[in-house]
């Protein structure tokens, strides 16, 4: 039975009491401290002894069963699932051509683009009050050259966030701002490559197409990993065999474990273990891009895999183009603190900045809750325009097509059941409509696979009925 709870120490005040009791619980259980087949108490006798409400255990139980850590099935006893242990210290690690073709971008405002927000409910007044705000009175110490990371009013601001949001855990030395993910991806494959003299990048595949072309400018040799319905597989090139070739060994590696790009698959419990062992191994950095993971349906967000690296391998990168607008060029890094001398002079010497005025609005928007309640609005509306997007692909063409992912994100892949369909030829026709479709087969290193990347954001009823015709005429 679970332990006697001196070891969980509540902090009352503090809230989020279900989120404490989850964290402690998953924290003893990755450490080995919980192990495999450990029985855990009821949730009416646990929460007895910790002195809160059954609803409390339960809601912290159904967390960690939706993560993997867990196991319980009806009339039987709730056990700790088997997991590898992870190591909490980062240790010495023991010591494919790439095709640059990648689908093309459609037009931003083009009809169901893949990763593009609905800008057209951007709280316009609100965020023009706060930059005029700011553009008035910006302190003077904004106005010089020692913000190269970003103010410190806006590290505290996302570090807030994105810690009660996604389980990041640091400190706002380690917050990084950018004016965008790819400034974020540039900076970090370069210092590893720089720091550790390695020349491979490993990354998902299929995967984010700029990302791989960005780390190929770097100077990446990029080494595709396959990716199926549970994300990345590293011991397709990390199992039990041989030591990798010099070569071969990552000095980073690039994934998208939440919502993965494009497919939408989340990466599951194991593999995001097995990803953290691998990084901490071979002496890598995992670059985790959290780029739209703001935007669940359904559940809870899975935490950030930098919330569960106790070995400090992981960036963490986010950004506000896919949460608020593209337009604002403001997105920013997480990066472990071995690594925040490096980054900042990175990034000082090459000049990446975001306006200081930009930014303090930016951070009073936060402050004030209004990022929260417009995430609240857009998550109910992005959920329905999901909902009727999947609604019309099964109705129309459920014969035609498959579905993966809906749970989350900006973007809904659909795979051809029948893989000779050439996919390029079917999107350039419909797109000829005014369409932003994007073709699945490009999104691959190595053997693809035909489908459909539509983005849902503008999926309104009107819109997502004309797409049906025009997508049947086609097909």
């Amino acid at each position: 039975m679970t332990p006697t709870p001196a070891w969980l120490d509540l902090d009352r005040d503090g809230g989020d009491l279900a989120g404490q009791i989850y964290r402690s619980l998953r924290d003893r259980i990755l450490l080995g401290q919980l192990p495999a087949g450990h029985k855990l108490s009821s949730t009416r006798a646990f929460a007895a002894s910790l002195g809160v409400a059954r609803s409390t255990v339960v809601e912290a139980y159904d967390r960690l069963k939706s993560e993997g850590y867990i196991e319980a099935s009806a009339g039987a006893a709730t056990r700790i699932a088997a997991l590898a242990r992870m190591r909490p210290e980062r240790q010495q690690g023991d010591r494919v051509p790439v095709k640059e073709e990648s689908p093309e971008q459609p037009p931003y405002r083009a009809l169901f683009r893949p990763g593009a927000p609905d800008i057209s409910d951007f709280p316009h007044a609100v965020w023009s009050r706060h930059l005029a705000a700011r553009s008035r009175s910006l302190r003077i110490h904004h106005l010089g050259y020692e913000h190269a990371t970003g103010i410190r009013e806006l590290r505290e601001a996302i570090l807030e966030h994105v810690s009660v949001t996604r389980g990041v855990v640091a400190e706002p030395e380690q917050v990084m701002i950018v004016p965008s993910t790819r400034a974020a991806i540039d900076m970090l494959a370069r210092t590893m490559l720089r720091r550790s003299g390695r020349r491979a990048a490993w990354m998902e595949d299929p995967g984010y197409p700029a990302a791989r072309l960005l780390l190929g400018d770097a100077g990446a040799e990029v080494v595709p990993v396959p990716c199926d319905d549970q994300g990345i597989d590293v011991s397709r090139m990390d199992g039990p065999q041989p030591a990798l070739i010099p070569a071969l060994i990552p000095a980073l590696i690039y994934v998208t474990p939440s919502h993965q790009y494009p497919t939408g698959a989340t990466l599951s419990l194991p593999r995001r273990l097995a990803l953290l062992e691998a990084a901490r191994r071979h002496e890598s950095l995992v670059v985790e891009d959290d780029y739209d993971s703001d935007f669940q349906y359904g559940s809870r967000p899975i935490a950030a895999l930098q919330g569960i690296d106790k070995a400090e391998v992981v960036a963490y990168v986010g950004t506000f183009s896919k949460v608020l607008a593209p337009g604002l060029r403001v997105a920013y890094a997480v990066v472990p603190r071995w690594l925040v001398s490096e980054a900042s002079e990175a990034l000082h010497r090459r000049g990446v900045a975001v306006s200081t005025h930009v930014q303090a609005a930016l951070a009073d928007f936060i402050d004030e809750g209004r990022l929260r309640a417009y995430l609240r609005r857009m998550n109910q509306q992005y959920a329905e325009r999901m909902a009727r997007t999947i609604g019309m692909l099964e109705s129309h063409f459920g014969g035609r097509l498959f579905i993966s992912g809906g749970n989350g994100g900006l973007q809904l892949a659909a795979w051809f059941r029948d893989e000779t369909v050439d996919d390029r030829a079917v999107v350039a026709k419909v797109n000829a409509s005014g369409y932003g479709l994007m073709p699945m087969s490009g999104f691959f290193i190595g053997k693809s696979a035909p489908g459909i990347l539509f983005g849902i954001s503008q999926a309104e009823a009107a819109a997502v009925q004309r797409l049906a015709a025009d997508l049947k005429a086609v097909l």
